[in-house]
């Protein structure tokens, strides 16, 4: 296991290991974020421990034109009850994401350090958010990072029913992006057309 240093670099792919991990340690600064992303390498961790970062061999991505949009879904979106707007509160996206109770896998565990972390990103105009509006309070929307016309996800949530399907939905029909990076799977997102592809394929799309 490989742990990183002051310097802003990572370890050679071939030493991820079998369950994704690349390195260890290291910090949560910009720059080695915006590298990592840019290499499809992402932080994943519970408080209290080193940060640990993954590049899995198998990753879960939406191609835009393969989005599923269920008959329920279509119905919902019609009713045009929601209002949808992007990167106008991302602190409270991301309050939300970290602190929302969740009975699924769908989150990533968001410590202090990677909430501070990622509103620095949104600072620097790479991280953005979708936020989903019900009678003017926000009930769900994601976050994520822009990397050369990737979207890389890194988590939602939802206070009323398909709220975060809203924000994803209409993620995806932005037309703005080549992929929608999911990192690993989920029946949620799977159920909306992501799949996993091999890395090899991911890395070369977000490299192009």
């Amino acid at each position: 296991m490989i742990w990183l240093t002051e310097k802003i670099e990572f370890p050679a792919y071939r030493y991820t290991t079998e369950a994704g991990i690349i390195a260890l340690g290291g910090d949560l600064s910009v720059e080695r974020l915006t590298l990592a992303y840019k290499n499809g390498i992402f932080p994943w961790f519970s408080a209290g421990d080193p940060i640990v970062w993954y590049c899995p061999y198998n990753r879960m991505v939406l191609f835009p034109n393969e989005l599923k949009v269920s008959k329920s879904m279509r119905k919902i979106i019609k009713k045009n009850e929601f209002t949808i707007t992007e990167n106008t509160v991302f602190e409270q996206v991301i309050y939300n994401c970290k602190n929302i109770d969740r009975n699924d896998s769908l989150g990533t565990w968001i410590t202090n350090e990677m909430e501070q972390a990622y509103i620095n990103l949104h600072k620097k105009g790479i991280a953005k958010s979708i936020e989903v509006w019900f009678d003017n309070e926000l009930v769900g929307g994601l976050y994520g990072l822009e990397i050369n016309n990737i979207f890389c996800g890194e988590s939602m949530f939802s206070r009323v029913s398909n709220a975060s399907k809203l924000a994803f939905i209409y993620l995806a029909k932005s037309k703005n992006y080549k992929i929608i990076d999911c990192q690993i799977y989920n029946e949620h997102l799977a159920s909306l057309g992501a799949k996993e592809v091999d890395r090899d394929l991911f890395l070369e799309i977000l490299k192009e």
